[in-house]
C-alpha cells in the first residue's frame, strides 16, 4: 500500500492502495465517485474514460502510481447539473440509450472540443472510435457534438 494525492474535478483527494490499482477503482470503490463506468477493464471499450490533464484517457488501465499531479476530470467534473454544452446537446439529441458508453462519451467528446473547437464530422468520427456504443447512437453522438461546439464558440461554425 501507498498513499496518493488525486486531483479530481479540481478538488484533492488522499487515497491509500496498491500503486498498481487503476484510477477507475480508485475512484469507484476508494471514493465513491460512480460516475465514470467499467466496461470491459482493458481500455477497449472507452466506457471508463475520463480527461487526464484535458486529454482523454481509459482510466481502467491507468495505475493510480502513473497520474503524479495530473488534474483528472469525470463526467461529474463537467457540470453538477447538466449545463455543460455537451450535456445539454446529449440531451436534446437523446444520445443516451443503455448508458453503458456515456460518461466516457461525454469525456471523448470533452477532449475532442479541446483539441478542435469546430471540429469535422471525420475528426469527431476518429475521436468517438475509442467509445463503444452497443445502441449504435453514433449519428445523434455527431449531431450533439456539432450542437455543443457551435454553442461554446458562440455560435460560429
Amino acid at each position: 500500500m501507498a498513499s496518493f494525492t488525486l486531483d479530481i474535478n479540481n478538488k484533492k483527494y488522499k487515497v491509500d492502495a496498491s500503486p498498481d490499482m487503476p484510477l477507475l477503482w480508485a475512484m469507484r470503490d476508494l471514493l465513491g465517485m460512480t460516475g465514470t463506468k467499467f466496461g470491459c477493464g482493458k481500455g477497449y471499450c472507452g466506457a471508463c474514460t475520463v480527461l487526464i490533464d484535458g486529454e482523454a484517457a481509459k482510466s481502467c488501465s491507468r495505475p493510480i502510481e502513473m497520474i503524479g499531479k495530473s488534474k483528472i476530470t469525470t463526467v461529474e467534473g463537467l457540470s453538477s447539473d447538466n449545463s455543460h454544452a455537451l450535456q445539454r446537446a446529449w440531451m436534446k439529441y437523446d444520445v443516451p440509450q443503455c448508458g453503458y458508453c456515456q460518461s466516457g462519451q461525454l469525456m471523448a467528446a470533452a477532449a475532442l472540443l479541446n483539441e478542435k473547437k469546430n471540429p469535422t464530422d471525420m475528426d469527431i468520427d476518429e475521436a468517438m472510435s475509442s467509445v463503444l456504443c452497443r445502441c449504435g447512437t453514433y449519428q445523434r453522438v455527431r449531431l450533439a457534438i456539432h450542437e455543443a461546439a457551435k454553442e461554446m464558440t458562440g455560435g460560429a461554425k
